[in-house]
């Protein structure tokens, strides 16, 4: 499948100033600031795809009246950019994401986006904002974090897929998720919330699932704990994921579990790509339905020896205390997260930032 789209580029009058730019790129954060463009292009019913464009970054126009306002029509992805020692900008497996969008667009009767024109988008904003690009030097865990998104436009209030879509790209700088270290986050069980259920858009990257699982974070937060997991809304018995990281447990006897896919949980890119490394480094994969109580008692046990989550913004993040309303289980992290936490952060990394041989082919250079 060819391209459909190309890019015509409005550069912007006022773009940031150099200086300005490198004191933002010294301390990103993490989605406070944002390049000096964006991507869009339209859908229309019969028209198909058109109008691509890189434009100045600012704000759409909105009738009041537009779908996603009212039924919540849209689709995301999350991704980075990183720059390698000899200047070149690549990203992680974006076909992956391209992938994921499409599955995602069709849960939500939106129209899919090929392949050819979800990586030409990208393409096409680094083009002209590659100096946003933050340099790695030192090890630095810096990127260019990558937020394609979709949405129904139409103003039209009835219930029935929009006939005009809006695709857009945009841009952040985000620092090293971890400032001071690795460390260990805490989880809380979320027993009255769940994120997704059968049936349901779980495995589709829409905010609606985000905005779910946001009751169950607040809750975890009132109880000292960073994040919430959720368990499946039918039984409460097995575990699916955090609010927005995949879940995984290093055994005793060298395997590497991971909730299954049901539907209802997300298949993420880096979870994706753990199963993948697993075998490189001595772990066996293994994605199968996991109770609560199997994480109870394997910690109890030693049969657990370390737990993980994984994402996009923040790779590999050791686990430590899992409470829950009327108990608790002690961590099996250390400061910096366990051994296998550890090397798996690390072979992902040096993969993304060109340090070791990118033996799978998942990196594709943008710029």
């Amino acid at each position: 499948m060819t391209a459909e789209l190309t890019f015509a580029t409005t550069r912007s009058e006022a773009p940031t100033p150099d200086a300005e730019r490198e004191k933002i790129l010294a301390d990103p954060g993490f989605g406070s600031h944002f390049t000096d463009h964006m991507v869009t292009a339209t859908w229309t019913k019969g028209e198909g795809w058109h109008d691509g464009r890189v434009r100045p970054y600012g704000p759409f126009s909105l009738d009041p009246a537009a779908a996603v306002l009212h039924y919540a029509q849209e689709v995301f992805e999350g991704m980075k950019a990183y720059r390698h020692e000899d200047g070149s900008i690549w990203t992680f497996r974006p076909e992956r994401n391209a992938a994921r969008m499409a599955h995602s667009s069709e849960r939500l009767a939106l129209p899919v986006l090929g392949e050819e024109d979800f990586v030409a988008a990208l393409r096409a904003l680094l083009q002209v904002d590659s100096a946003w690009v933050p340099s790695a030097t030192g090890g630095a865990e810096t990127s260019l974090y990558l937020r394609p998104f979709m949405f129904a436009s139409e103003a039209f209030l009835g219930v029935r897929p929009a006939h005009e879509v809006i695709f857009s790209v945009i841009a952040s700088p985000a620092g090293a998720y971890f400032s001071g270290g690795l460390k260990p986050v805490n989880l809380w069980v979320s027993q009255d919330y769940a994120r997704a259920g059968d049936g349901g858009t779980g495995q589709a990257k829409c905010g609606g699932n985000y905005a779910s699982s946001l009751a169950g974070q607040l809750e975890g937060i009132a109880q000292g704990c960073d994040q919430a997991v959720f368990l499946d809304s039918s039984t409460h018995t097995y575990i699916e994921e955090l609010g927005g990281m995949n879940l995984f447990f290093v055994t005793r006897d060298g395997r590497l579990r991971t909730p299954a896919l049901t539907g209802s949980i997300l298949e993420g890119v880096t979870r994706a790509s753990i199963l993948e490394l697993a075998p490189d480094l001595g772990l066996e994969p293994e994605e199968a339905r996991i109770t609560l109580d199997e994480w109870k008692d394997g910690v109890a046990s030693g049969e657990i020896t370390e737990i993980f989550a994984c994402g996009t913004a923040a790779v590999v993040t050791p686990v430590g205390e899992l409470r829950w309303d009327g108990g608790s289980v002690a961590s099996t992290a250390g400061e910096g997260g366990g051994e296998h936490t550890r090397a798996i952060r690390q072979a992902l990394l040096d993969i993304q930032y060109g340090r070791a041989e990118d033996t799978h082919g998942w990196l594709t250079r943008l710029a």
